[in-house]
C-alpha cells in the first residue's frame, strides 16, 4: 500500500507581512490648517498696521521693548560767586588731533597697548583785567579834550574743550585692554586724549594772533566810548612803562 505524504503548508519565502492600515489625519491636518491661516492672519493684521502707520494715517507705534533712558537729576549746587572786572575782547577757535599711544615693553601692541586718534575742538578768550586800575593808569588833559589810558596786557583763559564737537577718530586696543575694559570702572575712559587736547589748543592760542586782535578790539572799544563822552584824542597804551 502506497504513502502519501503530509501536505505542507503553503509559505512563500518572498510575501511581505500585512501591516494594518493607518487611521486617516484629517483631524490633524484640520488643526495644522487652522494655525496657518491664524499665522497668516495675524502676519497680514501687523503688515497692514505697519503700512498704514508709514503714510501716517495712524499714531506712531513704539516698540514695546525699545530701552528707554531716565536721567535723574539733583538741585544744583551753587558753591561760589565770584565779581569779574574783565572785557572779553576776543575769541578763537581751534582744532587739534591728538596721537596717544600706550605701549608695555616686551609686549606686542596686539597684547598689551592701545592708540586713539582722537579730534578736539576748543576755544580760548583773550581779556583785559580793569580791577587794578587806578588813577594813575588815566591821564586827562587839562581842558579835557584829551584821555590817555594804559592797560594791562590782555591775557588768555583757559581753554575750553566743546565736547560736542570733539569725536574719537579711531581706536585699536590691545587684547589685555579690551578685557581689562570689560572689568574697569569706567570702561573707554579719554579723560587722557581730553587733557592733551586742552593743553594742544592753549599752546596753539599763545602762539596765535589772538592778544594782537584783543589788543585791537580793546583800544576800538575804549576810543568810542571816550569819544561819545567828549574827549576828542584818546589814547590807549597795554603794558608798564
Amino acid at each position: 500500500m502506497a504513502r502519501t505524504a503530509p501536505a505542507q503548508p503553503n509559505t512563500a519565502p518572498d510575501q511581505m507581512p500585512i501591516v494594518p492600515a493607518q487611521a486617516p489625519a484629517g483631524p490633524a491636518r484640520r488643526v495644522m490648517g487652522r494655525l496657518v491661516g491664524l499665522v497668516a492672519t495675524v502676519a497680514v493684521l501687523v503688515a497692514g498696521v505697519a503700512i498704514i502707520t508709514a503714510v501716517h494715517l495712524l499714531p506712531h507705534i513704539h516698540n514695546p521693548f525699545a530701552e528707554s533712558t531716565t536721567v535723574r537729576n539733583q538741585p544744583a549746587l551753587l558753591k561760589s560767586i565770584t565779581a569779574l572786572s574783565r572785557y572779553q575782547a576776543a575769541s578763537g577757535s581751534f582744532q587739534v588731533i591728538v596721537d596717544l599711544s600706550r605701549k608695555t615693553p616686551y609686549l606686542p601692541s596686539f597684547l598689551e597697548g592701545s592708540r586713539t586718534l582722537f579730534v578736539g575742538q576748543g576755544t580760548v578768550a583773550a581779556y583785559d583785567d580793569f580791577s587794578r586800575l587806578g588813577r594813575g593808569n588815566i591821564q586827562v588833559s587839562p581842558g579835557r579834550t584829551a584821555v590817555t589810558m594804559r592797560l594791562p596786557e590782555p591775557r588768555l583763559e583757559p581753554a575750553t574743550i566743546n565736547v560736542r564737537q570733539s569725536y574719537v577718530f579711531a581706536q585699536q586696543q590691545g587684547l589685555f585692554n579690551r578685557i581689562g575694559n570689560i572689568f574697569s570702572g569706567n570702561p573707554g575712559s579719554q579723560q587722557q586724549v581730553y587733557i592733551e587736547a586742552q593743553q594742544k589748543i592753549q599752546a596753539a592760542a599763545s602762539h596765535s594772533p589772538l592778544l594782537t586782535q584783543a589788543k585791537s578790539n580793546t583800544r576800538s572799544m575804549l576810543t568810542s566810548m571816550l569819544h561819545a563822552l567828549g574827549f576828542r584824542r584818546v589814547t590807549v597804551a597795554f603794558g608798564t612803562r
